[in-house]
């Protein structure tokens, strides 16, 4: 996959794509927490540049070191913004460091079970796990609800102009969704998951 070098302009460029359309919930949860956010696998950094307006801090991990050097780019100037070139299962932090982390297309770079207790650890009472997440089709109702979303899909790409590549690491899901769901609720048994419109899933969970 092209990289973009790191004087490019695109560097710095705000763009959507099915990722970014679920930035602004993301921000909004952040927003009632005003606290420290992790983003794991951050890419080249556009999340991070929207999160640290309403965080007093943000965190962004990616193994990339081309999407964290994009992301310095895209973030300099920005005092409460910090970037680590590392996966979240080698990420070292002391338990409880965080108000919010969100995997945005990310988690399922990993195993599953270790990523959410990961997580769990590193959230604050009261913070809050937020994923935009990918699943695989494995069953004939993934393939109808997939294929019932399609025309609404392409329409919201032609109107948001969707820009595909923004040159980061993308492996397929293997979980189907109902596979996610059933260790998700093993591990947060109070975690609230749905299907989203762009081929994702939403989930959020508050540790209580």
């Amino acid at each position: 996959m092209a990289r973009t070098k790191p004087d490019d302009p695109r560097a710095k460029a705000d763009y959507w794509n099915h990722n970014a359309a679920y930035h602004r919930w993301i921000v909004r949860v952040a927003s009632q927490h005003h606290g420290s956010v992790l983003d794991v696998g951050c890419g080249e950094g556009l999340l991070i540049q929207r999160l640290a307006s309403v965080s007093a801090s943000v965190t962004g991990i990616d193994p990339d070191h081309g999407a964290i050097e994009r992301a310095r780019q895209r973030t300099s100037g920005l005092p409460n913004v910090k970037l680590e070139v590392t996966g979240f299962l080698e990420f070292r932090a002391q338990e409880a460091s965080f108000d919010v982390v969100t995997f945005v297309a990310s988690l399922h770079h990993m195993d599953l079970v270790l990523g959410i207790r990961k997580a769990r650890c590193l959230l604050r009472p009261g913070g809050e796990l937020l994923v935009i997440g990918l699943s695989a089709n494995k069953t004939p109702a993934d393939w109808f609800w997939s294929g019932l979303k399609l025309p609404l899909v392409r329409l919201g790409s032609w109107v948001h102009h969707e820009t595909r590549d923004v040159g980061v690491m993308a492996v397929n899901a293997r979980e189907s969704l109902a596979e996610i769901q059933e260790i998700v609720l093993h591990e947060l048994p109070e975690a609230r998951i749905r299907r989203g419109l762009y081929y994702r899933y939403l989930m959020q969970w508050r540790n209580s």
